[in-house]
């Protein structure tokens, strides 16, 4: 399998994310994940090989194991599924690609920290919070917790990730 840091369809183009490629295909996108790297708010040099692949099949797993309890968007991840113009990039799309439906964004995304490091680190340095969560005095920066901690974060307007506080998640 070869690498893939950029995908060039001939489809329209939805967004073009840091790892992520979308396109539009009338009611539905198709979401490509690369092997692009992302950390920190940047896109680093060298790809990580079958990282997209990795990427798609956890969220697949994930979908396909809440799919009774949490409708989502997911209409295919097989590539068969997928319009017949797009059979020469089977090589790109294969096991990285998934097919789902327009949905209104949440715009909230889980992170399950397991070290006080970070942004972490710097809120807790202030107040020992993380996220609205109060944490025991004395830790000591990426220190492993003793427990993983679940903390949310949102998008800020500059597109880097902010930590919010459970209260602050709009359902």
């Amino acid at each position: 399998m070869s690498i893939v840091t950029e995908t060039n369809l001939p489809l329209k183009i939805f967004k073009k994310g840091k790892v992520r490629d979308l396109y539009e295909l009338n009611d539905e996108l198709l979401i490509i994940a690369t092997d692009r790297i992302s950390a920190f708010d940047f896109v680093l040099h060298e790809p990580i090989p079958n990282k997209g692949i990795c990427l798609t099949q956890i969220s697949k797993f994930w979908f396909d194991f809440f799919k009774d309890l949490i409708p989502n968007h997911v209409v295919s991840t097989e590539f068969d599924d997928l319009p017949r113009n797009l059979v020469k990039y089977k090589q790109i799309l294969e096991g990285r690609s998934m097919l789902i439906k327009k949905a209104r964004t949440f715009p909230v995304e889980s992170i399950v920290r397991g070290y006080i490091s970070g942004s972490a680190w710097s809120s807790y340095k202030k107040d020992n919070t993380v996220c609205g969560i109060k944490l025991k005095k004395g830790l000591k920066e990426s220190e492993r917790f003793d427990e993983p901690l679940f903390t949310p974060s949102t998008k800020a307007e500059s597109g880097h990730d902010i930590n919010i506080s459970f209260e602050k998640m709009k359902i």
